[in-house]
């Protein structure tokens, strides 16, 4: 069928993967607040913000009501939270969020995937983390100016600590005790929002430059081979890749 057809192909295959990855994800971090709860958003603050979180990005419903329905089931799966921190290709720094029902298998995973990626090395607890700060993340597009985003979410009383906002297209970070008073702001107030970006996660203060072409290929097949583990649920890193 041709050269086309391949690149095609391999782009929907590639596309499949990461949404297989973020709709299992969230069906553990769904299936994990439910159970911990009550089974029901209306009753379980916990779970109600999960569930908001991935609609924003895209999961089906029906994923997440298998999730739920698993947790009302009384599923015994017993998920635990663990995080590595290392360094990859041309000095950068990784954490690895993990959730896994065997912690033995998980350690594993991600050993094999910094021993392999030339460059790259597990840290001491703490080791990488000092710098970076936990903050909600929105990404999205907007018609708005920035100085108008900036005295909503001010009119509003919302925590942001960075409004940055280029040709159109918005990053804003909150405090993470503000990101879903945030979400509904920004959803009630931009008409058809999209968050490209919607969620608490890890942020850098620093970024690294990798320019080397054995740095560049490195540390993607350390970014791969995290991703493609099902343990692993995020992955942080301060490398900016140079085209």
């Amino acid at each position: 069928m041709g050269r086309a057809h391949e690149v095609r192909a391999a782009s929907m295959a590639k596309t499949a993967a990461i949404k297989s990855k973020l709709y299992g994800r969230y069906g553990k971090e769904i299936f994990i607040a439910a159970k911990n709860g009550v089974p029901d958003p209306d009753m379980n603050l916990a779970l109600r913000a999960k569930i908001k979180e991935a609609k924003s990005n895209h999961v089906p419903a029906d994923v997440i009501k298998r999730a739920i329905d698993r947790a009302k089931g009384g599923d015994n799966s017993n998920y635990s939270e663990s995080r590595y921190e290392g360094f990859g290709p041309g000095n950068c720094t990784v954490i690895v969020e993990c959730l896994s029902d065997n912690a033995n298998r998980t350690i594993t995973e991600v050993r094999n995937a910094f021993n392999k990626s030339k460059g790259s090395k597990i840290g001491s607890a703490g080791s990488v983390s000092f710098g970076y700060q936990r903050l909600g993340v929105f990404s999205f597009e907007s018609s708005m100016s920035e100085d108008e985003m900036f005295d909503l979410l001010l009119m509003e009383e919302v925590d942001a600590t960075d409004i940055a906002c280029e040709d159109g297209y918005f990053d804003i970070k909150v405090n993470p005790s503000d990101f879903a008073k945030a979400q509904e702001i920004l959803e009630a107030n931009i008409e058809g929002v999209e968050f490209h970006t919607c969620e608490v996660g890890m942020v850098p203060d620093e970024y690294v430059t990798l320019s080397n072409p054995d740095e560049i290929a490195a540390f993607n097949k350390l970014m791969n081979m995290l991703n493609e583990s099902d343990d692993v649920n995020k992955v942080y890193h301060n490398a900016i890749i140079e085209e």
